[in-house]
C-alpha cells in the first residue's frame, strides 16, 4: 500500500493535472495508476516518490518489461513519472529529476498497429453489409447501419480518439465547410478536414437515420411500471432526445458507450479477416497519410498530439517513402 506521503504527493499532482492541466478525467486515471505502481515499486526498497533514484526507474522499467509489459504501455508509464518529476522540480519538492536522460523504451517507437488500405475499405462497408443481419425490423437496421458506418468513417477521415467520437455534438460538425471541430486532451480543440466519404456518411446519417434513431424505445419498460408513469417516462425521454446536443445517439437518443463503440469495430472490422480497434483506425489514418507523402507536422495536427515526439512514430514511413522517391527520380539513385 502506497505510504501516507505518496498519497498526498500524488493527490497534489492529480489535482494539478486536473485543474492547470486540464486534463480528461480518463488520463488522470491513467497516470494514478502508473505512478502508483511505481510507488508501490519505491516502498518495497523503503523508498519513497520524493527520494527515488535514476536507478530506481530504470529497474522499474527493466521489471516491467521482464513481466512481459508491452513497450508502449513502459513508454507511457515513463512519460507519466516525467510529468510528475518535472511539476516536482516547478514546485521545488526535488533538487534533481530521476528520470533524467532516461531514453525512451525502444519497443515504444515501434510504429501502432494498423490496417491496410483494402482492410479498411472492407471494415467501412461493414455496416451495410450487415443489413437486417440481427433486426427484424428494416427501417431500424438501416438506420443502425448508417450510424455505425457514419462513425466509422468519421473514426478513419478525422483519426478520432473514442472519447472524442462520443462527445462531438451537432455543432461541432461543419459539413458545407467540409471540417470538424474536435475536442481532445485536455479540452483542447482541432480542426479536422473531411473527405467526401465521411461527408456523404454523415449527411445521409443525419437526414434517415438519427431521426429514427431518436425515435426508438431505448429499452423495455419494467413489468412493475404503470401507464401513467410510462407515459411520464415517454414525455421526458422525447424532451430530451429532442435537445440532445450529441452528433452521434444510442436508441431513444441516449448517449453512446465507448464500449459499445469497440464493440462496433470489432464486429465491422471482421469483415477484413482482423480484429480492429478504434485506435487502430486512428492509426490507420495516419500511416495511410504518411505512405502517401503528408508532412508530420500535419499529422501532428489532424491526431492532435502536443509534442511532434509522439507523431514521430511515423518517421520511418516518411523515410521509406523519401528512399522511394529518391531511387525513383534522381539520377545516380541506380546503379548503372
Amino acid at each position: 500500500m502506497p505510504s501516507d506521503a505518496n498519497t498526498r504527493l500524488l493527490s497534489g499532482f492529480l489535482d494539478y493535472l486536473q485543474i492547470e492541466k486540464g486534463l480528461a478525467r480518463l488520463s488522470i486515471r491513467a497516470y494514478a495508476t502508473d505512478i502508483t505502481q511505481f510507488a508501490e515499486f519505491l516502498g518495497k526498497r523503503k523508498r519513497q516518490l520524493l527520494t527515488a533514484r535514476r536507478n530506481d526507474v530504470r529497474e522499474f522499467l527493466q521489471q516491467l518489461f521482464s513481466n512481459r509489459v508491452d513497450g508502449r504501455s513502459v513508454g507511457r508509464k515513463l512519460s507519466a513519472l516525467r510529468h510528475l518529476y518535472r511539476y516536482l522540480l516547478l514546485d521545488k519538492r526535488i533538487e534533481g529529476d530521476p528520470t533524467l536522460n532516461i531514453e525512451s523504451p525502444r519497443q515504444w517507437k515501434v510504429l501502432p498497429k494498423s490496417l491496410g488500405r483494402d482492410e479498411v475499405e472492407l471494415t467501412l462497408a461493414a455496416p451495410t453489409n450487415f443489413l437486417a443481419a440481427s433486426h427484424k425490423n428494416q427501417k431500424d437496421a438501416e438506420a443502425l447501419a448508417a450510424r455505425d458506418r457514419a462513425m466509422l468513417e468519421l473514426l478513419y477521415a478525422g483519426a478520432l480518439r473514442v472519447t472524442e467520437l462520443v462527445t462531438a455534438t451537432l455543432e461541432d460538425l461543419k459539413l458545407e465547410a467540409g471540417y470538424m471541430l474536435v475536442r481532445g486532451k485536455g479540452d483542447k480543440e482541432r480542426i479536422v478536414p473531411l473527405g467526401k466519404p465521411a461527408q456523404d456518411a454523415l449527411t445521409d446519417y443525419l437526414k434517415s437515420a438519427r431521426p429514427v434513431l431518436a425515435a426508438m424505445p431505448a429499452a423495455k419498460p419494467a413489468k412493475n411500471v404503470t401507464p401513467a408513469e410510462l407515459t411520464r417516462d415517454s414525455q421526458t425521454r422525447n424532451i430530451q432526445t429532442r435537445n440532445s446536443p450529441l452528433l452521434f445517439i444510442a436508441r431513444g437518443g441516449k448517449k453512446l458507450s465507448r464500449q459499445r463503440i469497440w464493440q462496433m469495430v470489432g464486429a465491422a472490422s471482421a469483415a477484413s479477416g482482423r480484429h480492429a480497434s478504434p485506435h487502430m483506425l486512428r492509426h490507420s489514418c495516419a500511416t495511410h497519410m504518411v505512405e502517401n507523402g503528408a508532412d508530420l507536422r500535419t499529422v501532428q495536427t489532424i491526431l492532435g498530439h502536443a509534442d511532434i515526439s509522439t507523431t514521430q512514430v511515423y518517421t520511418h514511413l516518411a523515410l521509406d517513402r523519401l528512399r522511394t522517391v529518391y531511387q525513383k527520380h534522381h539520377p545516380r539513385a541506380k546503379a548503372r
